[in-house]
């Protein structure tokens, strides 16, 4: 977690970003540093493979703020990115998880 306390972090918007991706080594490390480049915070990342293993979905757990929609353009670019979908914060793949290491 980054230098927030964890009641200061449930007041920040969150948002996750549904991304669909081939599935070959370095694809994780490009989407995820396309956010580091920019100094913008990753809060949750899951990783899976779909379908036949061609291609893995990458949820990322992120804040919201002003830059969050040019984050996705620059993610849509991303030559092994298919898709990018936006959800709420409350999105079940990580409210769960939250649930499960909750103190």
């Amino acid at each position: 977690m980054n230098a927030l306390t964890r009641n200061e972090s449930r007041a920040v918007a969150r948002a996750v970003l549904q991304i669909d991706v081939a599935n070959h080594p370095g694809v994780m490390s490009h989407v995820v540093g396309l956010f580091s480049r920019r100094a913008y915070n990753v809060e949750g990342i899951l990783c899976l493979p779909v379908g036949d293993g061609r291609q893995s979905r990458i949820w990322l757990l992120v804040n919201e703020d002003q830059r969050l929609p040019q984050m996705i353009r620059q993610l849509e670019k991303l030559e092994d990115v298919a898709s990018v979908r936006r959800h709420h914060a409350e999105h079940a793949v990580f409210a769960e998880l939250e649930e499960f290491f909750r103190p």
